[in-house]
């Protein structure tokens, strides 16, 4: 790894840290976890608001109760450290990727679990190379709970498009996806799926609950990434997104598939994408909090009850 991915990255002021503000958990030197807000908006075709994202979900944070009823378990007390948004200001898209990079890279350069807040979907990859880089691209499984499947090859004039995410990521070398709850799919992005055979594997939304997720799961690396669009949830509990489609993934039945991911696999960094803010209307906001939580609390149970 190049040096420049372990300088520290420019952010903006520091904004407030996720959980409880007042307790002392969250110190970035002794954090196991660490929240990378990246207000990432260039690409957002339909709803706009991503931008506005992480701030959000931190701010909904500091009203959370810290205690896990699910886990018998306060995850706030394994480390969970925030630092300031990521400034994109003057930064080409590109630019604003490599940038989100090296914040990942600085996180896992300091052996602390990533965990990413968007921000639109399109910073998915650059999570992913940092990873892969640190690794030196050993096998890594992504896994994507989703609306779309975001494999197309270009959406609306450029590549990095949110619409690519998924296309983007698997050209990194090492991965192999499985997509989760997907119910929106163009016909040029199944043409492409079935002619190229890529290593994906996609459970539709209608499917999932008759799915064995354990097979799929065994078909993948040891190493997992997990990726959330909140659109993967349905819109009568998530409607704070750009493209909300109908149908989508209950609240209890994302923990129980994110419980098995972390007991089977070693989950290697995260991140929640597309939290685009309604004015007046909290509840998305506190839903992706507690749901940036949960997940955080099953990873960190996992490696605490390990040790």
């Amino acid at each position: 790894m190049s040096n420049q991915h372990l300088s520290t990255p420019e952010r903006h002021q520091p904004i407030p840290k996720f959980g409880d503000p007042a307790e002392p958990w969250g110190n970035e030197e002794t954090a196991t976890a660490i929240i990378i807000p990246a207000p990432l908006e260039y690409t957002v075709c339909y709803g706009k608001g991503t931008s506005q994202g992480p701030e959000a979900i931190i701010a909904a944070s500091t009203q959370m109760e810290i205690y896990d009823e699910m886990l018998d378990w306060t995850p706030m007390s394994a480390g969970i450290g925030t630092w300031p948004a990521l400034s994109f200001d003057g930064l080409s898209h590109e630019s604003a990727l490599q940038r989100i990079e090296q914040a990942v890279a600085t996180a896992l350069a300091g052996r602390r679990l990533p965990v990413t807040l968007g921000g639109e979907h399109s910073l998915t990859p650059a999570c992913l190379r940092a990873i892969q880089q640190a690794a030196d691209f050993t096998p890594l499984g992504l896994i994507n709970f989703d609306a779309h499947a975001d494999m197309r090859a270009s959406y609306e004039g450029t590549p990095l498009s949110h619409a690519c995410a998924m296309r983007r990521a698997l050209e990194i070398p090492g991965i192999r996806a499985l997509e989760l709850g997907i119910r929106s799919i163009s016909p040029e992005e199944v043409a492409d799926i079935r002619r190229e055979h890529p290593p994906l594997e996609i459970v539709w939304a209608h499917q999932l609950a008759e799915t064995s997720l354990d097979t799929l799961l065994d078909q993948l690396p040891q190493r997992v990434y997990v990726t959330v669009d909140l659109d993967a949830f349905d819109p009568a509990c998530m409607p704070a997104v750009g493209t909300p489609e109908p149908g989508g993934i209950g609240w209890y039945d994302f923990l129980h598939i994110f419980q098995l991911i972390s007991k089977r696999k070693q989950v290697v960094g995260l991140d929640v994408a597309e939290l685009a803010p309604i004015a007046g209307l909290s509840h998305p906001d506190f839903f992706a909090a507690k749901l940036v939580y949960k997940m955080l609390g099953i990873v960190l149970a996992e490696r605490y009850h390990q040790s």
